[in-house]
């Protein structure tokens, strides 16, 4: 398929498809284009996979389930597999590589395979601004603050705040901005 841009009869089936915005070719999977919404202005990079659920006819409980904010870049081969809520924010980044959801599978019953147990679910939102740099991997219930940067490789689950750099598996703030001071090193230490 070619590049796919707003005026393209298949950017209507999305919820949005923003103006000025385009799914470079070869797209990946994409499923439950009623479910996706693409902001003004965003790439969306080759081989990147958009879904809302894990099939095309499935019904989704939020309307969009996956919402991707205006003027973001979304790196090739990435994956954005949202079941509940996936929210980034505007002027994201991703390198390649990047995957993130909304859901795991359980494991609790030792007496069936982990594939067939019950999902679990929990949101995931991305502050405006942020990078996430090539195999990040961004798991159900993470919280990102604006401008966060989160390097390459890192497994990212928590609720982070704004402005700081997150590394490591699992990932943890290695650097935050404080006012007055610029970038130091560690953690923001807790207001009492």
């Amino acid at each position: 398929m070619a590049v796919v841009g707003p005026d393209d009869d298949y950017a209507g089936e999305f919820f949005y498809f923003g103006r000025g915005s385009a799914l470079m070719a070869p797209q990946g999977v994409i499923y439950n284009e009623r479910y996706l919404s693409i902001g003004d202005g965003t790439l969306v990079g080759p081989n990147v996979c958009l879904s809302a659920g894990i099939n095309g006819d499935q019904t989704m409980l939020a309307t969009p389930t996956v919402r991707i904010g205006s003027r973001c870049v979304i790196g090739r081969g990435s994956h954005i597999v949202g079941h509940w809520s996936i929210e980034l924010g505007d002027d994201i980044q991703t390198g390649p590589y990047v995957y993130i959801t909304d859901q795991n599978h359980g494991y609790e019953r030792l007496d069936q395979p982990i594939g067939w147990q019950t999902p679990h679910e929990s949101a995931v939102s991305i502050g405006a601004g942020s990078w996430l740099g090539a195999h990040v991997v961004v798991l159900p219930g993470t919280q990102l603050g604006r401008n966060t940067t989160v390097a390459a490789g890192a497994v990212v689950r928590g609720v982070f705040p704004d402005y700081v750099v997150l590394g490591g598996v699992p990932a943890r703030v290695l650097r935050h901005h404080l006012d007055g001071e610029g970038w130091v090193a560690g953690p923001p230490r807790p207001v009492i």
